[in-house]
Parts: C-alpha cells; structure tokens; sequence
C-alpha cells in the first residue's frame, strides 16, 4: 500500500504555491509546455521578469489566502527583458528558501539542428540571429542557459518528442494531486525505437515467449486477451512477475520517503505491441489496487492523438 502522508503535512503542502518555471532553448518546446500546463489547471504567464516574481507570490496569497493549492507555470528564457542567467539563479536560490513556495524549474533542451529546421519551418526568426546567421544565435543562447540548466530541477530533451507526445509526458508528470501521492507512470515501448527519455525504472521483458510468432496473435496486440493468456503462458513469467511485483511495491515507498512526486516505469520487448503491452497493462492494474495513481501509455500503440 502507499504510504499515507500525515495530514498536517499534506495540509502544509497544500497551502504552499506550486510554481514551474520554464525555461531554456528557443524552439525546444518552452511555448507547448506552458499551455500544457496551463491544460492541467496551472495559470500559465510567459516572460515575466524573475524580479516580479515575488510580487506575484505575494499577491497571489493576498488574493485568496485559503486557497488549498494554487499553482502558477512562468515562462522565463532570452527574450526576457534584463535577461541575466547569474542574477536569475540568485534570485531562484532565495524563492527556494521561501517556506510558502514549492519552486521547481523545467528546462527544455534540443539537438541544434532540430532547432534550425523548427524555425526554419515556422518562418520565425531566432530571438538572438536577429543580426547573425540562425547557427550562431543557437549557440549563443545554448551557452547563455547553460547555468540556468545546472540549476533545473527536470531536463526535458525534445528532440524526438511529437508535440502531443510532450503533452502527455508534462500532464503525466504535473498533475496537480491532492494529499502529496505520488504519480506513477507506467509505458510500454520498443527497443529498437529507442528508450523512453523520460524513464526511471527500464524493464526488459523480451526474454518471455513472443506472440508475434504465432499466426493468429501477430495482428493483435496486448490489449488483448488471447496474448496476455499466451504470454502469461511462459514457464518463466510467474517467477519474473512476483519478483518485478515485490521489487516496485519495496521501491515506490523509499522513492517518496526521497522526495520523488513522479516515476516512471517502462517495460520494452522488441516490437512494442504485444509482451510489454501486456506485463504493462498488469502492472497499471496491481499497483492501482494498491492504492498508487497511475497513468498508463503504449508507445507503439496507435492513440486518439
């Protein structure tokens, strides 16, 4: 069972102001992220110089003292008027140290040439190749963030993230809950397609029989139930599932006893589509019995997106 968060903690948690301050590359998904946010019940506000913020915090509780979480995402990067790395980081220290706000910083990372060919499609210009070729502006604002990326709580690497594929990642990860549970998210993926960035427990299921073999399981899926019987079928399934079981049920309370709010757990097989599915899908269920928040996406699977 997860443990329960003694109420005058969670009650003290509840009041202080969540606050995610976006941040880093132009063109690396910042603009997506605060309107995800923003989707999930945070006010999102972008460009707000860092100096204001404390004003904001003060006015925000002077607004509704009694509020039971408020939360705000602020869109902070080069465009910012004064914008200066050094004096932002003091300023994040000391909103840090602040006993009535949960700060976290998010920064958001690109490949280079990713980040080219997104301004390059959109016609925009790159807010510091105004007067310069795009390569150079790129490089520039890279070393301008790189201190504020040593200071960021979570790195989000867009490179290979579809935009709907970030939403999902940003609403997984910062729903608002209630009472300081932690969110579990729980993806199945193929290895060949590459690890799930965002992954903290990778789990390798492509040792048990594969249903892409058999003629009349290839075209489904581990959404169904003929390939989770067939699966489950496996000699070596039953030992491998009490142990992963009894491994994540002793881990996920030492990850909150830490700190952790979010974890993800991702099973991968070789085409994504049937065992990970499956032993995927089981978990989600064992650990919601158990009274854990879970969110559950198949990589590989075709989605209403």
């Amino acid at each position: 069972m997860s443990q329960a968060v003694p109420q005058d903690a969670a009650e003290e948690a509840g009041k202080k102001l969540k606050l995610l301050l976006i941040t880093g590359l132009s063109g690396a998904g910042k603009s997506t992220a605060l309107k995800a946010l923003e989707d999930i019940g945070y006010e999102a506000i972008d460009n707000l110089p860092l100096s204001l913020l404390p004003n904001l915090i003060d006015l925000a509780r002077g607004d509704d003292p009694d509020h039971a979480n408020p939360a705000f995402a602020i869109g902070i990067d080069a465009r910012t008027r004064n914008f200066n790395p050094q004096k932002i980081t003091s300023q994040l220290r000391k909103l840090k140290a602040r006993a009535d706000v949960d700060i976290r910083v998010l920064f958001f990372d690109c490949n280079n040439n990713i980040i080219a060919k997104r301004f390059t499609e959109t016609r925009r210009r790159h807010p510091l190749a105004i007067d310069r070729p795009m390569a150079d502006g790129i490089v520039r604002e890279r070393q301008m963030m790189e201190v504020l990326r040593a200071e960021a709580d979570y790195v989000f690497d867009t490179t290979d993230l579809g935009v709907h594929e970030l939403k999902r990642l940003l609403s997984q990860r910062f729903e608002r809950s209630i009472g300081g549970d932690m969110t579990i998210s729980i993806c199945s993926f193929s290895y060949p397609k590459g690890l799930p960035r965002d992954a903290d427990l990778v789990l390798d299921v492509r040792f048990l029989r594969n249903p892409h073999y058999v003629e009349n399981l290839k075209p489904l899926s581990g959404l169904d139930p003929e390939v989770c019987a067939y699966v489950e079928g496996d000699p070596d399934y039953q030992t491998f599932w009490d142990r992963i079981a009894s491994l994540i049920l002793w881990l996920l309370p030492e990850y909150k006893k830490e700190g952790k709010a979010y974890l993800t757990i991702a099973f991968g097989c070789t085409g994504g589509r049937h065992r990970s599915v499956c032993v995927a899908e089981k978990m989600a269920g064992f650990l919601r019995q158990k009274g854990f928040l879970v969110t559950l996406h198949h990589r590989e699977l075709p989605s209403a997106d």
